[in-house]
């Protein structure tokens, strides 16, 4: 079952082809954040190639210039209506914050507001498209229109209906007076359409239907069937982008695709916030980058990589409202890890960090787990990333070779599953040691093949 095999290279490169891309949201809502050079640094140690902000400091720009990290910057909601006022607005706008910095500072989209839907009654939706407009127009007049897209988020509660995925549908106000002439406008520009979404949301609201494993992208989740498309959602992310894609199909809009400008999980948060732990906050952002590196896309549109922008770089200490929204951050305001998630395909794939960070995962985070293989990923894939456990890995296979204990069953579920956790526990249960291009996942009970014992440490 362990032999070496020429298909190890290519079963893993397959598995891992047409991948998608991991960038990170930094916000500055902070009296204790790393100066802007510090963070550029900190995001090139780990290997994050995409940035997103929510403004156009200049400082921040000017940071970034040489980095090679493209940029998607933030016209916020206070001016989108002076944006959409006048051209002149917009040209200045441009002169002042996209031309001083690009190229040398790559920047590759503006958001133009932010849930501007969600915000209606601070920031009319009407300014909306004709600030988007004018922006454009603005970077036309120096030949920067195809180069940088414009767009802007949208927030899952522009749907009216998301549940089944395939009866995604927008609020009916919203369809003639901006969604429509939004999505036209990005469709004749080639852009996309950024999206906000938060499994978090939804689950600590339905917890009772919700499982967390759903919500979490679990391997172990039970599938949901969607009767209305036939196809089968193993992942609340998955079908919650799949809603907004039939949201856009119900208005005549089959061809722009999605950029997730915002995605995660808490790490901490109030009492009535289900969920919110450093355990949950580093499995969704794990199992979310192994699923967006492994390549592919939704159920709906299976072709389509997924490019996400994870929220965000640091627990931000000045956010308002509740506990959660001080507590997403990947890091903490002194650079040290709240969890270790890799954010490369070198990380997925186990290989080593790409900085040599003291931060250790919180012990809660890594307690008692194991790693085994996946259903249904076929016997190939998973003969491949044995292969790979067995031999570049490390992993200690000597008990499931003929006649030693953990041999029976031979069969290569069972053998890779040993071969994994061994790999697993010997990197010390850190968030991507178990993945091996989505054919591994964590458990938290100890698996069961034959009489075979599962170490939980080396």
């Amino acid at each position: 079952m362990i032999s070496l095999c020429f298909l190890l290279l290519t079963s893993l490169h397959s598995a891992l082809s047409d991948s998608g891309t991991v960038g990170v949201n930094y916000g500055r809502l902070g009296d204790n954040l790393p100066s802007p050079s510090q963070v550029v640094q900190l995001l090139k140690s780990q290997g994050v190639t995409k940035v997103k902000l929510y403004d156009s400091d200049s400082s921040v720009l000017s940071a970034f210039s040489g980095s090679g990290i493209s940029l998607t910057v933030g016209l916020p909601n206070d001016n989108l209506a002076s944006a959409a006022a006048s051209t002149s607005y917009t040209d200045s706008w441009v002169e002042s914050n996209i031309l001083p910095f690009h190229p040398k500072t790559i920047i590759e989209a503006i958001a133009v507001g932010n849930e501007v839907f969600a915000n209606s009654a601070t920031t009319p939706t009407s300014a909306l498209l004709t600030a988007m407009k004018n922006v454009y127009a603005s970077l036309d007049k120096h030949n920067l229109s195809s180069s940088i897209k414009i767009s802007s988020p949208v927030a899952l509660s522009a749907l009216n209906s998301s549940y089944p995925p395939s009866t995604g549908a927008f609020k009916p106000d919203l369809i003639e007076p901006v969604i429509k002439p939004m999505l036209q406008f990005l469709n004749q520009t080639n852009s996309y359409i950024m999206v906000n979404a938060y499994p978090f949301f939804a689950y600590i609201d339905n917890t009772d239907t919700i499982s967390l494993d759903y919500a979490l992208l679990r391997n172990s989740a039970a599938g949901n069937p969607d009767s209305g498309n036939g196809l089968v959602y193993k992942s609340l992310f998955e079908a919650q982008t799949d809603a907004v894609f039939a949201a856009m199909s119900a208005v005549g809009f089959d061809d722009i695709k999605i950029v997730i400008t915002e995605t995660g999980w808490p790490s901490k948060g109030d009492e009535k916030e289900v969920g919110a732990t450093p355990e949950n906050a580093a499995a969704y952002n794990g199992n979310l980058v192994r699923r967006v590196l492994s390549g592919g896309g939704t159920p709906l549109r299976p072709k389509d990589s997924l490019n996400v922008f994870l929220f965000a770089l640091f627990n931000e200490n000045q956010k308002t409202g509740p506990t959660s929204e001080r507590n997403y951050g990947l890091y903490y305001p002194n650079e040290e890890k709240v969890y270790d998630v890799p954010l490369t395909l070198d990380g997925l794939n186990g290989g080593q960090n790409m900085t040599e960070s003291k931060a250790q995962v919180p012990a809660t985070v890594v307690a008692q787990t194991w790693c085994v293989a996946s259903e249904n990923v076929g016997e190939e894939k998973l003969q491949a990333a044995l292969d790979y456990a067995c031999g570049q890995g490390g992993a200690d296979c000597r008990p499931i070779q003929p006649e030693a204990a953990c041999f029976n069953p031979n069969t290569v579920e069972a053998h890779a599953s040993y071969a994994f956790n061994s790999y697993y526990q010997k990197n010390s249960r850190l968030s991507g040691s178990c993945d091996f291009g989505g054919a591994a996942h964590v458990v938290t009970q100890s698996p069961k093949f034959g009489s075979c014992d599962f170490p939980t440490g080396y």
